[in-house]
């Protein structure tokens, strides 16, 4: 069994690689899943750290350009290739493969889906990824939702699958550590201003003064200069090295797992890391003091049990999640978790048993002809998939001058969005 995953930043590659285990046929008689790793070169590329931190090995691993992974899929063989890209990517792709594998037998299939809780752009995001033989709902709710909106425009649902997140395990909670530990896991884009970024580091350092004998650990996605799904403009460690944090405070990285195998109470405005802590029946909190907005994410958790305050906190309130709510969206903290990708590999083996027709998406030039042009464009594909005249690589692989300007140009954009940017801005408040 070969498995190709095509990702464009650490939390799409990590979502993609640990799906590409969980969905495999178990009847392979060959063993475990040889896994090709393609990570799309852009501002969110993941470094060699980022990589390591996820945790998933990959038998190769390289960076390419949509039409460097397009060339790939036209001449090596693969059983499933999973797409962990923004929906534009996807669709991208998905129009991409159709032309390479146009004629072919016995083409792939193809997965994709959704990093974590879908709470914006529900329909755009959805149609984006449609014609994917697979489109992977990450609980009851999503699966439920994304029929809803593939139906209601007319197009095939079938596609749909409901699973559970990948990255779900670990043992669940049994009481309280020595010393009791909170964590306040972060995001990198919510919340997005230095106001609300430094009022959260100031409550979380209250806490930890108010509680000397917990250990407060504020778990970071990146170090500065690294990028993530999302621009990260403000880093907390920039932000902190203003404050006088006590001494049972710590900046802390790693893997969410091994953080959380040493957590009582975890704290966060909407991370993905709360399903995973409520999956393991960890003390979840996810904070109203900003708001329960969109914008932030934490509306989804409403009817969960589990939005509170830091004022709360500070004065020792324990949430308690609502069972018929985290039933519902995909934690799996029931003990079903082993089961929750069968339906996705009973749907995979019949589908490398069968014939499988040409990808289909929704959107085509002739369904959407103001808008598909554009999406390929970004990826330097014309209207039927092929590379546009003048596409980076398109017959060649980059040399080794063209990769240190790569690195160079990235680095210097990375330096703009989060030293030059944040200057300007401050500048034009004035």
């Amino acid at each position: 069994m070969r498995i190709a995953v095509l990702a464009d930043s650490d939390t799409r590659w990590k979502w993609g690689a640990l799906t590409s285990h969980r969905i495999a046929p178990r009847e392979d008689a060959q063993g475990a899943p040889a896994l090709s790793g393609f990570l799309l070169r852009g501002r969110a590329t993941p470094t060699p750290r980022q990589l390591a931190e996820v945790g998933v090995h990959a038998d190769s691993l390289r960076e390419v350009t949509a039409v460097e992974f397009l060339r790939a899929m036209a001449e090596e063989s693969y059983d499933i290739v999973v797409i962990a890209l923004v929906g534009g990517g996807v669709q991208a792709m998905l129009h991409g493969l159709k032309r390479v594998w146009e004629g072919r037998e016995k083409r792939p299939v193809v997965v994709t889906g959704y990093v974590g809780v879908v709470y914006e752009k529900l329909a755009d995001g959805l149609l984006l990824r449609h014609g994917a033989d697979l489109v992977l709902a990450n609980s009851r709710q999503d699966a439920d939702r994304f029929r809803a909106v593939y139906e209601g425009v007319g197009a095939d649902a079938s596609s749909v699958t409901e699973v559970a997140l990948p990255f779900l395990g670990g043992a669940a909670y049994e009481g309280e550590h020595d010393p009791y530990t909170v964590v306040f896991a972060v995001q990198p884009s919510v919340p997005d201003t230095r106001k609300d970024r430094t009022y959260l580091l100031n409550r979380l350092i209250q806490h930890a003064r108010l509680h000397p004998e917990r250990e407060v650990l504020l778990k970071l996605r990146s170090k500065p200069g690294e990028h993530t799904t999302h621009i990260e403009e403000q880093p907390y460690q920039k932000l902190v090295q203003r404050l006088d944090p006590p001494a049972n405070f710590r900046l802390v990285y790693g893997n969410m797992g091994e953080v959380l195998d040493r957590t009582d109470l975890l704290v966060t405005i909407s991370s993905t890391a709360a399903l995973e802590s409520l999956h393991r029946r960890i003390p979840t909190v996810v904070l109203t003091d900003l708001g329960v907005r969109e914008v932030l994410g934490n509306h989804h958790f409403v009817g969960s049990g589990c939005l509170a305050s830091w004022d709360q906190l500070d004065a020792g309130y324990r949430p308690v999640a609502d069972p018929e709510w985290v039933s519902r969206q995909g934690v799996v903290a029931d003990g079903s978790y082993e089961t929750a990708f069968d339906a996705a590999r009973e749907r995979i083996a019949k589908l490398l048993a069968g014939d499988r027709s040409p990808l289909t998406p929704y959107y085509t030039p002739a369904t959407a002809p103001g808008y598909l042009p554009g999406i390929l464009a970004r990826h330097h594909l014309g209207p039927d998939g092929s590379p546009l005249p003048g596409a980076p690589a398109a017959d060649r692989e980059p040399g080794p001058v063209r990769q240190i300007v790569r690195r160079a140009a990235r680095g210097a954009y990375r330096h703009g969005v989060q030293r030059v940017a944040p200057v300007i801005r401050r500048m034009g408040e004035l």
